[in-house]
């Protein structure tokens, strides 16, 4: 069990944070979120959340919806995103908590954000919102108005790829590890895209797979799961991507969890490689 002191950085338990709850550098962050109704989280987390929680917001918060052909949630700039940490209370040295209502894999968005300016005390909560609740720990709808913070921070942009970057990165020999299902990746079926099918050269881990019984499976099965999978490879040499940038983000959570760091994201992902209709698609397994 990792320490209260040393600092979370990649996942905490919830009887580990219910301990927490109080302590002044700890700043949490509901991350619930519905793709099918994007209010729904927002709604749920007024409600009822974890004491103190500020709440991020997938589409308003968490992407830069105003870019055009980066796939279905742009990245954000360093600026913008900085002045949201700023509005929820979190500088530099906070420990940050973040976690929604299923998988992880919106928490995980938030957490790689905050990997990629740099900031290391970050951590997604195991099993989320579904975990706490069945624990029967506490809960509020009071929300809170932070302590003034300033954050002022850049993306740490090596680890941001896009199209183009992602083109080379395959022509190069780079790895490509795709986290949509996999009748997704193999183009048997596409709720959200236009087109079905994944980049050519890619091959595919999906992100469910890193969960078991609705928690992340231990660090020694990720590892040898994911060095299975990279056979070989040192993690610098993987790119990762899912439908827009964000899922694949769980990915990232679980090779870090693994001791697999520095792994890369394809940021538009496939939506993002499908809005130039003369990028090649390739279907099957």
């Amino acid at each position: 069990m990792e320490g209260v002191m040393a600092g979370w950085t990649t996942l905490v338990q919830a009887d580990v944070l219910s301990v927490a709850l109080g302590r002044p550098d700890l700043v949490i962050v509901d991350c619930r979120f519905s793709l099918l109704d994007p209010h729904l989280g927002e709604q749920s987390w007024h409600r009822s959340h974890i004491p103190g929680a500020a709440y991020a917001h997938l589409e308003r918060d968490l992407s830069d919806m105003s870019r055009k052909g980066e796939g279905r949630h742009p990245w954000p700039d360093a600026e913008t995103f900085c002045a949201k940490l700023t509005r929820w209370g979190i500088a530099p040295g906070s420990q940050v908590v973040a976690y929604d209502d299923g998988d992880g894999a919106y928490a995980a968005r938030l957490w790689f954000l905050l990997r990629a300016l740099g900031h290391e005390k970050v951590a997604v909560l195991d099993g989320g919102w579904t975990r706490w609740t069945s624990l029967g720990l506490p809960a509020s709808s009071l929300t809170r108005e932070p302590a003034s913070q300033r954050y002022v921070a850049n993306f740490d942009t090596s680890r941001l790829l896009d199209a183009e970057a992602v083109e080379a990165h395959l022509a190069a020999g780079g790895m490509l590890v795709d986290a949509r299902a996999a009748a997704r990746f193999r183009g048997e079926e596409e709720p959200l895209d236009k087109v079905a099918g994944h980049v050519p050269g890619a091959v595919n881990r999906p992100y469910a797979d890193n969960m078991a019984g609705g928690r992340f499976k231990p660090p020694m099965q990720l590892a040898d799961e994911y060095r299975a999978l990279l056979a070989g490879r040192d993690p610098s040499d993987v790119v990762v991507m899912c439908g827009s940038g964000v899922t694949a983000c769980h990915n990232l959570l679980a090779m870090e969890r693994a001791g697999l760091r520095a792994a890369k994201l394809f940021t538009g992902s496939w939506s993002g490689w499908l809005a130039d209709p003369l990028r090649p698609v390739a279907t099957g397994a």
